[in-house]
């Protein structure tokens, strides 16, 4: 049922004017044939009868009122899509059909200038021309409608039975007030869903925006650190070395001219890469040999979590160090926060092939949370390990297990592949 009112609501507020089908943006496709069919069958019944009435009733010649009849009913299947074509049309009938009983012998009991079938089908016309025309257009086929009838009024003021030309205006002017008030309330729907996905895609790629700098800040720390080993090392080289040429003294004076360069634009990169009124961080960035550290600051906040991790890992590339170390603690804290008391194995070893595999893998939690991406989160955490895996050249596995826990792989190359950062 919600499915259906959510369809209404998106389809009636269809913008006016561009030919499209009433319900064409509807979920369900039968929804899109629905206005169609409802538009046949009152044309099916509406039309015999309506010939048949001013035929029999009204007196009029059999062939002006099968023209009058299919006029007057006939272009209820165009209003599905062009209401408002369709209401000139019809309208125009209508006015047309008042003259030609204005002209008849009517009795006393009979409505003029308009039969309750054309009250029916016009009605029906209202309905569509208020889904999707704007409200300057329903205003004026509102006062026109109340011209045609005060029209009739003055050529015949004794003709009995105009009442329905009041009753015509009034419930057209009801008609048209409710369809275009509900096809309002559909348009405020459209606009909100439509500003929710907005600001969704919007805060995904401000996290995105912001993990990359994050990491991007980290990262010029690490390279820093050793473009000043490289300008300490050039700088004293001559005094380290005293048997050096002329030549090579000036080549090791250029590496340090060109190590100092690229520091200076580094710092320049990162001022625009911070936000304004952040100061950059004094402590170093950390490396695998603090994770054991956060494991136990894991097993303080409530969470038994044990640490497997190789004895000697080797000499291991400073971004891989560093992004290893992130991917634990950001997994860490997924765990904390969304399974709290949840059993969880953390497993940091290299392999024969030259990898880094970073292992984090927790049980259900002891009482329900939710989900490790929904919750009250930022969605920074498996945001920044994909960057980070991304930009080392690695690969990432995430996703729940069975048994309620949830599972993160990483594998980071000891040797940068060609192209990675």
């Amino acid at each position: 049922m919600s499915e259906l009112v959510r369809g209404l609501g998106v389809a009636l507020a269809t913008p006016a004017g561009r030919g499209e089908a009433l319900l064409a943006r509807a979920a369900s496709p039968w929804l899109r044939w629905l206005p169609y069919g409802v538009a046949f069958v009152l044309v099916a019944t509406l039309l015999p009868v309506t010939i048949t009435v001013l035929a029999q009733e009204y007196q009029v010649n059999g062939a002006l009122a099968g023209a009058l009849g299919t006029a007057q009913t006939a272009p209820l299947l165009l209003a599905v899509s062009r209401p408002l074509q369709a209401w000139w049309v019809i309208f125009a009938a209508d006015v047309v059909g008042g003259f030609v009983l204005l002209a008849a012998d009517l009795p006393d009991d009979l409505p003029w200038p308009w039969t309750p079938m054309i009250v029916v089908g016009y009605l029906f016309l209202m309905l569509a021309l208020g889904l999707r025309e704007s409200r300057r257009a329903l205003l004026g086929v509102w006062l026109m409608t109340g011209a045609a009838g005060a029209v009739f009024e003055l050529v015949s003021p004794q003709r009995p039975g105009t009442g329905i030309v009041v009753l015509l205006f009034v419930l057209s002017g009801i008609v048209l007030l409710l369809t275009a008030t509900l096809r309002g309330r559909g348009e405020a729907e459209r606009r909100l869903v439509e500003q929710e996905t907005i600001s969704e895609a919007e805060r995904s790629r401000r996290t995105l925006l912001e993990e990359r700098t994050r990491i991007a800040r980290e990262l010029h720390d690490v390279v820093a650190h050793h473009m000043s080993v490289i300008t300490v090392q050039a700088d004293s080289a001559p005094y380290r070395i005293p048997e050096l040429t002329d030549a090579a003294r000036d080549e090791f004076a250029s590496i340090a001219a060109g190590a100092r360069e690229s520091l200076a634009e580094m710092r320049r990169l990162l001022a625009v890469l911070r936000s304004e009124g952040t100061e950059g961080e004094r402590a170093p960035q950390p490396g695998l040999d603090r994770v054991q550290q956060l494991v136990e600051a894991t097993v303080r906040a409530g969470v038994p979590a044990e640490l497997s991790m190789a004895a000697d890992l080797g000499e291991l590339p400073p971004a891989v160090d560093l992004s290893g170390y992130r991917i634990v603690q950001e997994a860490l804290a997924n765990v904390v926060r969304h399974a709290p008391g949840a059993a969880t194995r953390v497993s940091v070893r290299t392999d024969a092939d030259g990898w880094l595999n970073v292992l984090v893998v927790n049980g259900p939690a002891e009482e329900r949370t939710s989900p490790l991406e929904g919750g009250t989160g930022t969605g920074h955490g498996l945001v920044g390990m994909r960057e980070r895996v991304r930009l080392t050249g690695g690969s990432l596995d995430t996703g729940p297990l069975p048994d309620g826990g949830f599972r993160v792989a990483a594998r980071l190359p000891l040797t940068p592949p060609k192209g990675a950062l």
